[in-house]
């Protein structure tokens, strides 16, 4: 069984910094896309970076690049989200998703409807 968990959320200042961590079980992640989400009260679920754990692609919402790093430990099958810079508007709960193996991978997705497994999510608050 696939289970992701999600850690490192919690409550900063605007132009603070967090690191977000999420432990991939249940298979192997050398060849998955696995990417983070978030979703603010009363908003959709959106996109904010994700990465080929068998390659070096990564993608980005332009509403955080600059600002966030996506990166990967294979042996810890973990994944995990850099930001810095943060703003109130970056509140949300912030989700972590993997996918079935792929293929070929040239630009990882951001799409919700590309990933099949979901973490139960880790809170990250920012205030001004």
């Amino acid at each position: 069984q696939v289970q992701l968990v999600e850690s490192g959320g919690g409550s900063v200042q605007a132009g603070g910094s967090l690191r977000l961590s999420c432990r991939v079980s249940g298979y192997g992640i050398s060849r998955v896309f696995v990417g983070w989400f978030r979703q603010a009260p009363g908003k959709e679920r959106e996109g904010v970076a994700s990465i080929c754990t068998g390659s070096i692609g990564t993608e980005y919402a332009d509403s955080v690049n600059g600002r966030v790093t996506i990166s990967q430990d294979n042996a810890r099958s973990t994944v995990f989200l850099e930001m810095k810079n943060l703003k109130p508007e970056d509140t949300a709960m912030y989700y972590c998703a993997a996918s079935d193996p792929y293929g070929i991978c040239i630009k990882p997705p951001l799409t919700l409807s590309n990933y099949q497994y979901w973490g139960q999510g880790t809170q990250v608050t920012v205030s001004s």
